[in-house]
């Protein structure tokens, strides 16, 4: 169960990071609610995550999911630049999340 919260815990992370950029320096509120809430949520689950994670596991888990969602998600919405170097390192992240998982 630790897993799931920690997975819940990296897409809110995405979703904050998406709502941050959306909130335009917090001068959106409803962008800026949004941030908050998921936020808030984001860490809850964080939190219950590490009763049974490690906190280092846990924590390179939490923002590797976040860095990684993050980055494509500034690909598909925000038209930021799709390079090979980006998406090599895009891939060695999410296999580095994969490999803290099995170890």
């Amino acid at each position: 169960m630790a897993w799931v919260w920690l997975l819940a815990a990296g897409v809110l992370e995405v979703f904050f990071a998406v709502f941050l950029k959306l909130s335009d320096g917090f001068s959106k509120p409803m962008f800026t609610l949004l941030f908050a809430i998921a936020a808030g949520l984001s860490l809850y689950c964080l939190s219950k995550a590490m009763q049974t994670i490690p906190i280092g596991t846990a924590y390179a888990v939490w923002t590797g999911i976040g860095t990684a969602g993050v980055a494509l998600l500034g690909i598909l919405l925000f038209s930021e630049p799709v390079t090979g170097l980006r998406l090599f390192f895009m891939a060695t992240l999410i296999m580095s999340i994969i490999g803290l998982k099995l170890a």
